[in-house]
């Protein structure tokens, strides 16, 4: 196969790389790309350089795959730190290294894209072999492919690569017919809790409602950055990752994939929560608020949400990374996986100890985290 590396993502076009994606997942749109980097969110300068995989077979696109050339670890939600001071006390540089991701978006999903007539085992091997050479040729520490699908997972599992494990929790839905209908299948106590969490919230003075994207102003787009902004400033005394370039390209570009749970008062925009949604999936990313009110967080950022995702039908919520608060509010533990590969083969058997050790505190933290669901049935629910 024929191996390129796009500097950009405007390097091939749209029509061809969303071929190659072959469903709605919002993050790997190419829309979604093209507006980290036209924005300025992803660049050279933060850290986060695009050298994108495709491969061909006699002209005819084969498959792609999201890549990253970094120089630190942030934004990935994968964290390596303690890899990078390992490599730092043997006098060995740890950046640049490759990374397979989506930037600054833990949800999981499709990363070796695929052609529908190529053979999906022959492209995994081809494309890993293919970053593997050219780490090397750049001199790259490694290659790290964060938050597959679980269809990826199985072809990943045949390279030779390092599987880490961690854990998110999604709330999944079990054919509800309305809130009221996922709160019967919840323990009295928390079902009453949960029920005094969205009163305390809706009792404040709020207007609060689930907006479709197409219907956001410009004004609109603009004071969710602010309120994004403020709240970044508050928790890291940072920026936030994505500026408000961002925010208006997808507006413009994604607006049906888009949606805005708000709360307003005297007519101002008080706070709010940005979701994406697939044909299957609602998905909860950026929150801004200008300042803290009780409950209202859990009311915008889950409790809109779920109910979104029971009257639009979907299957699953995934309302972010961490969060072990979710539990109680019918968030189930999920195992999340990535997959990572150091040029350094003196690492090797470090690495494999300790994912070993990771991984079974994972499953005993998941087991602990199931036994503290609050359904009356518990369901065994997978991604």
């Amino acid at each position: 196969m024929d191996v390129r590396f796009l500097s950009s993502i405007r390097d091939i076009a749209p029509e061809h790389w969303n071929s190659l994606l072959g469903c709605d997942y919002p993050f790997l749109q190419h829309a979604f790309l093209l507006a980290l980097e036209e924005s300025g969110s992803v660049c050279a300068e933060s850290g986060w350089q695009p050298c994108h995989l495709i491969l061909e077979q006699g002209g005819i696109l084969e498959a792609g795959l999201p890549l990253y050339l970094k120089n630190h670890s942030w934004g990935e939600y994968v964290f390596d730190w303690s890899w990078a001071e390992a490599y730092q006390r043997i006098g060995q540089p740890y950046y640049p290294k490759l990374v397979s991701a989506v930037p600054f978006t833990p949800a999981s999903g499709p990363r070796l894209l695929t052609a529908d007539h190529a053979d999906r085992h022959q492209v995994a091997q081809a494309s890993i072999t293919a970053i593997q050479a050219y780490a090397i040729d750049i001199q790259a520490s490694g290659l790290h492919l964060l938050f597959p699908s679980h269809y990826d997972d199985t072809l990943l599992r045949e390279q030779p690569l390092q599987r880490r494990t961690g854990t998110q929790f999604h709330w999944y839905n079990q054919r509800y017919q309305s809130f009221d209908h996922f709160l019967q299948q919840l323990s009295s106590r928390r079902r009453k809790a949960i029920k005094k969490e969205r009163a305390r919230a809706q009792s404040q003075g709020f207007t609060m409602t689930m907006q479709p994207g197409s219907e956001l102003s410009e004004q609109f787009w603009d004071d969710f950055y602010l309120l994004y902004h403020r709240t970044y400033l508050k928790r890291s005394g940072g920026t936030g990752y994505l500026n408000r370039a961002f925010f208006q390209q997808i507006a413009e570009t994604m607006a049906d994939q888009l949606l805005m749970a708000t709360a307003i008062q005297d007519g101002e925009l008080i706070a709010a929560a940005l979701f994406f949604r697939d044909r299957d999936n609602l998905y909860g990313r950026y929150w801004g608020a200008r300042q803290e009110f009780d409950g209202l967080h859990f009311e915008l950022c889950y409790y809109l949400g779920i109910e979104y995702a029971i009257r639009e039908q979907l299957d699953r919520f995934d309302a972010g990374a961490q969060g072990e608060h979710k539990i109680k509010r019918g968030f189930e533990p999920v195992e999340t996986c990535s997959y990572h590969w150091l040029a350094d083969p003196r690492f090797d058997q470090a690495i494999d100890a300790f994912l070993s050790e990771e991984h079974r505190l994972n499953k005993l933290y998941m087991a602990d985290a199931r036994n503290h669901l609050p359904y009356k049935h518990l369901k065994s629910c997978q991604l």
